[in-house]
């Protein structure tokens, strides 16, 4: 029994969700095996090789697999599924994009959001948006998965490296083609690899109050910034901040709610973090349930006065 993972890269470094993935391969027994498909990706490969619980790295290098087209990915791992009992993917945005067509390609069921691992062919995930756990079992000879990073912990990277063996890579399908690019830059962390997220909500009022009493905050703490879908809808932060079920799932050390009621759909993205605290003038808000520190206090207010505590 050999576990494949899917490992996300830029073809430089490692994305952080590859090391979650790879935990919970570890989880279903056996050995685990790390693809590297992509275009002069040797570095990543060399990172892959180095992660500890890692028995070997599948290096898959061509123009085909530069930049990461569903199409190509999925034929790249088809033709090494045969060997594997378990394909594991990061349940991102790139995940959910190659998953479904490999497991149509194998005829098999795909597993989606897997939060722990029972046994080999057992696994736990969320439904309702998060307020129900079902116990999903497949007897499919190969099992495909997306894995919930923030259900299992990153693993370690070590010294010793795992062996990194070249693979053919399949050719091009020439049905679609790479265009390009519009790759947002922001200066801070990524939003589900950060330790700290400050985030806001729809009580924020505009995007400039939006922009005027939570950056402050983040900066002081070195933080990424999360929005609600209601912020979001309402023009107050851009699409790639929402946190929540249709958004970004995350699991900081410190997750900062400010005028964030806590609808379940918000809930569902981020109630795994360690310490979350939320501030809200409403005492009954669904968010104070879920958090370890509440203060019930107007946001314009509290705020402020925490980043300028902080600055001191």
């Amino acid at each position: 029994m050999t576990t494949l993972v899917i490992a996300e890269h830029d073809n430089v470094s490692l994305k952080p969700a590859t090391l979650n993935t790879v935990t919970a391969a570890l989880a279903c027994g056996g050995e685990v095996h790390v693809l590297i498909a992509g275009a002069n990706a040797g570095a990543a490969a060399a990172a892959a090789a180095q992660i500890v619980g890692v028995a070997k790295v599948l290096h898959a290098d061509g123009d085909a697999l530069a930049h990461g087209m569903a199409e190509n990915l999925t034929a790249q791992v088809l033709s090494l599924a045969a060997h594997y009992s378990h394909i594991l993917f990061p349940a991102t945005a790139s995940g959910k994009n190659v998953a479904p067509r490999l497991a149509a390609k194998l005829d098999v069921g795909q597993m989606s959001d897997v939060t722990k691992v029972i046994s080999p062919n057992t696994f736990e995930r969320p439904i309702y948006a998060g307020n129900a756990i079902a116990t999903v079992q497949s007897l499919d000879a190969v099992k495909v998965l997306t894995v919930r990073t923030t259900g299992f912990d990153a693993a370690a990277s070590g010294q010793a490296a795992a062996a990194i063996e070249a693979v053919a890579v399949v050719v091009d399908s020439g049905k679609t083609s790479y265009v390009g690019s519009e790759i947002a830059k922001n200066d801070r962390p990524e939003l589900t690899a950060a330790k700290i997220i400050v985030s806001g909500g729809r009580a924020l009022g505009s995007a400039e109050k939006f922009a005027e009493v939570m950056t402050p905050l983040a900066d002081q703490l070195g933080a990424a910034m999360g929005a609600s879908r209601a912020a979001v809808d309402a023009g107050y932060a851009p699409n790639d901040w929402q946190v929540g079920q249709t958004g970004k799932i995350v699991a900081p050390q410190l997750y900062i709610a400010a005028g964030i009621s806590g609808a379940i759909q918000h809930l569902a993205g981020m109630k795994d973090s360690k310490v979350i605290v939320a501030i809200n003038k409403d005492p009954e808000a669904p968010i104070f349930s879920v958090a370890d520190y509440g203060l019930e206090a107007d946001l314009f207010a509290a705020v402020p006065e925490l980043t300028q505590a902080l600055a001191r």
